[in-house]
């Protein structure tokens, strides 16, 4: 059985990560905050991003606004949707 974290992006315990998902202090942080659930999310949604805005993830000005990105998509802020993205009713 997995362990389980209480999820700030979904306001719920969910199974945690199993591995911190980068280096560091800001990886322990997501471990401890963030589920797999909503990580498995965010990569999805870091993707399409990537691609449609045609990132060069070797420029440290567009990792930071990604990183950006990502905490406003944990903490359930407004951040950047997909061109023509209609949110369900």
């Amino acid at each position: 059985m997995s362990e389980k974290i209480f999820c700030k992006k979904f306001k719920e315990d969910l199974p945690a990560l199993k591995i911190p998902p980068m280096p560091g202090a800001r990886g322990q942080e997501l471990m401890a905050t963030v589920s797999q659930k909503a990580w498995d999310e965010w990569k999805s949604h870091q993707t399409t991003l990537i691609n449609e805005k045609h990132l060069d993830m070797s420029n440290q000005d567009s990792r930071m606004w990604l990183l950006g990105e990502m905490e406003k998509f944990f903490n359930n802020e407004d951040y950047e949707k997909p061109a023509g993205f209609k949110p369900l009713s």
